[in-house]
C-alpha cells in the first residue's frame, strides 16, 4: 500500500474520532465548563450563626426527593440562625433528566424564582423524572411561578446556564462529593448524612456550640 492510502486512513480516524468525542460532549453538558465560571450562591436563611448548610443535590435523585421535606424542617428550625444552600450535582450517568432539571432551576433563578422552582421540582419528582420531554412539564412550572416563560426556555438552553451548573459539579468533586445528596456544614463534607431531623438538629447545635467556642468569636 502507498504512503498516500495510509495517510489518507489516518486523517479519516482522526475525524471519526473528534466526531465521536465531539457528539458525546454534546449529549452530556455536564462535560467541558468554563473555568472562570463561580458555583452558585442559592442561599436562604440569615445565617447570625455563620453555620452553612450546603447540599449538593440532584433533582431526579430519590433520596435528594426523600430528604427535601426534611431540610426544610431544618430550615423552619434554624432560618434566623443558619444559612441553607444548595448546588447542583447531577448524576447524568443514571438520571437522564438530572441536568435539564437543574437547567429549569437555573432559569428560574434568573427571574428571582430559584427556591419555588427547586420546591416544584422535588414535590412533583415523579411527574417529570422519567418523562422523554420534560421541557414541557417545566414550562407549565415557569407559568405557574409567574415567570416569562420565553426567557425561561432561553436561559434553559444557554451555555451560560450549562456553566453555573458545571462550576457546582467541579466544586462539589473537589469537597469529595460522588452521590447525592450530599451535605457539607461550612465547607466540609459530612462523612455521613443526618438520617432523620433529630440527628440533622444534634448535628447543626453542635456546630453552632463549636463557632461560638472559638476564639476567632
Amino acid at each position: 500500500m502507498s504512503n498516500r492510502f495510509f495517510i489518507t486512513l489516518l486523517i479519516a480516524m482522526a475525524v471519526l474520532i473528534g466526531g465521536f468525542a465531539f457528539t458525546k460532549q454534546k449529549n452530556n453538558p455536564g462535560t467541558g465548563s468554563s473555568t472562570s465560571v463561580q458555583p452558585t450562591n442559592h442561599v436562604k436563611g440569615s445565617g447570625s450563626s455563620d453555620i452553612v448548610l450546603a447540599e449538593y443535590g440532584d433533582f431526579q435523585c430519590p433520596a435528594c426527593g426523600q430528604y427535601y421535606p426534611l431540610v426544610k424542617q431544618v430550615y423552619e428550625k434554624y432560618k434566623d440562625q443558619v444559612k441553607i444552600q444548595f448546588r447542583h450535582f447531577p448524576l447524568v450517568q443514571i438520571h437522564k433528566n438530572a441536568f435539564v432539571s437543574s437547567r429549569a432551576a437555573e432559569a428560574a433563578s434568573n427571574q428571582d424564582k430559584f427556591w419555588e422552582m427547586h420546591d416544584l421540582l422535588y414535590e412533583n419528582q415523579q411527574t417529570w423524572s422519567e418523562a422523554n420531554n420534560p421541557n414541557t412539564i417545566f414550562d407549565g412550572y415557569a407559568k405557574q411561578l409567574g415567570l416569562d416563560v420565553t426567557r425561561f426556555q432561553q436561559d434553559m438552553a444557554s451555555q451560560a446556564t450549562n456553566d453555573k451548573i458545571n462550576a457546582d459539579i467541579a466544586e462539589g468533586k473537589n469537597l469529595g462529593a460522588n452521590s447525592t445528596p450530599t451535605f457539607v456544614i461550612n465547607g466540609k463534607k459530612l462523612e455521613e448524612n443526618p438520617n432523620n431531623f433529630e440527628a440533622f438538629v444534634q448535628l447543626i447545635d453542635d456546630a453552632i456550640k463549636a463557632k461560638q467556642a472559638s476564639p476567632s468569636n
